[in-house]
């Protein structure tokens, strides 16, 4: 790799690695530490081809779910199984993974803009801005850098667009994978709402067991899946779909979860 070389988003990759490394290690005590990460069939990572692999996965914290796959990916492409011990991984990280992100929250200071750098394919979001429910035409240019990611490496995307739980798959993943035909890895992640705040930059309690959980690919019909098809086995895969509620109401799900993290917090401190 030469000190001039560029991704295809035109960032230097010697300053690419650099900051890879640089945020490896200031984040690994959050996975390895402060918190701990208990992975399950990372070994699958080591078996993909290099390039036109997405990944997606529930949606927990702005920045702290990404973090930490980039961890597990690159231990595992290390030789590591299930752990991320030993971060000496972190030195050769694989440079061409991606991750789809708002454009509006890679903006939104410094730190963010420096994680922008590792490999976010910004987007603009078409259903909501700045807090409120929009809708926007989709931008061909968002769906071509995609595809173009893709073609160079992996991608990680998060279907939902919201950290929000059992919210709608949003219909632009299937139409992509459609286009692309990837291999498609669920991931299914758990913890890291009560460890970080919703950015997840700020540590909000330690002491928390996350998880991940990497599935193996998913298998469609190109000729006869329809996206709604598409969108159905997302939801399943990364166990989004309502009947995961049983008979809980989506919209009482996250006045259940505030009562318990306010009933964990009570006897944390007795």
């Amino acid at each position: 790799m030469g000190v001039f070389e560029r991704d295809i988003f035109g960032k230097n990759l010697f300053l690419k690695k650099t900051l890879i490394r640089a945020l490896g290690l200031l984040s690994h005590r959050r996975y390895r530490g402060f918190n701990e990460l208990q992975i399950e069939g990372s070994e699958i990572i080591r078996d993909l081809p290099d390039n036109n692999v997405l990944f997606v996965s529930n949606h927990q914290t702005y920045f702290a779910d990404v973090a930490a796959m980039l961890h597990v990916f690159n231990a595992s492409l290390s030789g590591r199984v299930d752990n991320i011990k030993d971060i000496g991984y972190i030195w050769q990280p694989k440079l061409n993974v991606y991750f789809v992100a708002a454009k509006e929250t890679m903006r939104a200071g410094l730190l963010p803009k420096i994680m922008a750098y590792g490999g976010s394919i910004s987007i603009e979001r078409t259903w909501r801005e700045k807090g409120k429910d929009i809708k926007k035409q989709v931008k061909f240019s968002d769906v071509s850098n995609i595809t173009n990611a893709l073609n160079d490496g992996w991608v990680i995307t998060f279907p939902q667009g919201t950290t929000t739980p059992f919210k709608p798959i949003r219909r632009g993943t299937a139409h992509i994978i459609k286009k692309n035909k990837p291999i498609v890895i669920p991931i299914v992640i758990d913890g890291f709402r009560r460890s970080f705040d919703k950015k997840g930059l700020m540590i909000k309690k330690r002491g928390v067991l996350q998880s991940m959980v990497i599935k193996k690919p998913l298998v469609f019909d190109y000729e006869n899946d329809t996206v709604k098809d598409i969108v159905e086995k997302l939801e399943f895969a990364i166990e989004q779909h309502s009947s995961f509620l049983k008979v809980t109401p989506v919209e009482e799900y996250d006045k259940i979860q505030t009562e318990l993290n306010k009933k964990r917090e009570f006897w944390d401190i007795y």
